[in-house]
C-alpha cells in the first residue's frame, strides 16, 4: 500500500511541477520578448494576430457566437500586400500575450485603412469594445481589454512629455523611448476602487447619468495620489452616498479598459445601520437607493432589453457576469443567504 502512494505522490507531484514549469516558461518568453528586439521581430513572423480598428476589435459571428479571430503572419501580409511598406505594418502591432506552446500573440491597429474592405476580405465586423466584451467567451475578453488598453496607451504617448519630441516603441510594444532625452516611457493602469455598501441586510447600489437606463452598480472612484485602497474606499463612500465606513473587505481585482486603463480593487465595506441615511453627490451621481435581499435576487435575473415597463420606467438590472461589480453583487447575495 505505501508503494503505491508514493508512486501515486510522485505522479501528482510531477504533474505539478509539469505545470509550473510550464507557466513559468511561458513567462519567461514572453519577458524575452520584450527585452530582445530581433527576437520579437522574428516571433511576428510565426505569431497571430487580434485586428483593431480605431481601437474596435475584430469579431466574426458564427451562428449565435461571436468569435475573435486570430490571424496568421501570412494572412496579415496578404492583407497588408497591397500597401506600402506591409513591413512597417507588422512593426505597429503590440504583444499581448503566447500560447502554452510559445506561440505569441500580437494585437494590430488598422485604423489608416479602409475599415469596410477588411471587414468584407475577412467576412466579419469591428465591434464596439463595451458590447465586444459582454458576447465574447470569457477567455476573450481579458485578452481583448489588455490590447485595447495597450493599443489606446501607444497612440496617446507618441510625444516625450519632457522634450517634446517623437518617442519609439521597442517592437513588442513594452514601451517607448524617447531618445532626445534619453527618457524611457512603460505603459501604466491606474488604481480604482470599486465597493458594495452594505448596512447588513441590504446593499447600496447607483447610477450616473451616463449609465444605460436602469443600469445600477456598486460605487467607484479613482485612488488619489497618496492614498491606499482603504483609504479611497472610505473617501469615496463618504463623499458619494455620505455614509461612514466600519469596516471593509478585499474581494479581488479586474483590468477594465474604461475610460483608460484601470485596474479594479473590488471590496466589500460595511456601514452602521442606524447611520445609513444616503445623501447623494447630485453632481456625481444621478441616484443611489438601498436594495433587499429580494431586489438583487430579481434583478439579477433581469436582463436590460426586459427592464422597460409599459409606463415608460426601467426596473432596476445590474452589470452583467464579465463585470467585476457583478461578482460584487453575487457575493453579497451568497453571503446573505449563507
Amino acid at each position: 500500500m505505501a508503494v503505491v502512494y508514493q508512486a501515486l505522490h510522485r505522479r501528482v507531484s510531477s504533474l505539478v511541477c509539469r505545470l509550473h514549469s510550464t507557466y513559468v516558461r511561458k513567462m519567461r518568453y514572453l519577458n524575452q520578448l520584450k527585452e530582445d528586439d530581433s527576437l520579437c521581430r522574428q516571433a511576428q513572423a510565426s505569431g497571430t494576430f487580434y485586428l483593431f480598428h480605431n481601437l474596435s476589435p475584430f469579431l466574426q459571428k458564427v451562428g449565435k457566437k461571436y468569435l475573435v479571430p486570430q490571424l496568421s503572419a501570412a494572412e496579415m501580409k496578404r492583407i497588408l500586400e497591397k500597401l506600402p511598406e506591409a513591413e512597417q505594418w507588422l512593426e505597429k502591432s503590440v504583444l499581448i500575450g503566447c500560447s502554452d506552446e510559445h506561440r505569441p500573440h500580437f494585437a494590430l491597429d488598422l485604423g489608416a485603412l479602409d475599415k469596410s474592405a477588411i471587414e468584407s476580405e475577412l467576412q466579419g465586423s469591428f465591434t464596439d469594445l463595451r458590447k465586444a466584451l459582454f458576447v465574447v467567451d470569457g477567455k476573450d475578453s481579458p485578452l481583448l481589454a489588455s490590447a485595447q488598453s495597450l493599443l489606446r496607451w501607444h497612440d496617446s504617448h507618441q510625444y516625450c512629455s519632457k522634450t517634446g519630441q517623437p518617442t519609439q516603441k521597442n517592437p513588442a510594444g513594452s514601451k517607448r523611448v524617447c531618445h532626445a532625452s534619453g527618457v524611457t516611457y512603460y505603459p501604466q493602469m491606474s488604481p480604482v476602487v470599486i465597493t458594495l455598501v452594505s448596512d447588513g441586510s441590504r446593499c447600496l447600489l447607483a447610477r450616473q447619468p451616463s449609465f444605460p437606463q436602469g443600469m445600477f452598480t456598486a460605487l467607484s472612484g479613482f485612488c488619489d495620489m497618496g492614498e491606499n485602497v482603504e483609504e479611497t474606499v472610505r473617501r469615496e463612500v463618504a463623499e458619494e452616498v455620505g455614509l461612514e465606513v466600519e469596516s471593509l473587505r478585499y474581494s479581488a481585482s479586474q483590468h477594465w479598459p474604461f475610460p483608460s486603463s484601470s485596474l479594479m480593487i473590488a471590496c466589500h465595506a460595511l456601514v452602521g445601520a442606524q447611520r445609513a441615511e444616503i445623501s447623494m453627490d447630485s453632481l456625481e451621481l444621478e441616484e443611489a437607493r438601498w436594495f433587499s435581499l429580494e431586489e438583487i435576487v430579481e434583478g439579477l435575473k433581469r436582463e436590460p432589453r426586459f427592464s422597460k415597463q409599459d409606463d415608460g420606467s426601467f426596473l432596476p438590472w445590474f452589470p452583467p457576469k464579465q463585470a467585476i461589480a457583478h461578482q460584487l453583487i453575487h457575493e453579497w447575495v451568497q453571503q446573505q443567504s449563507a
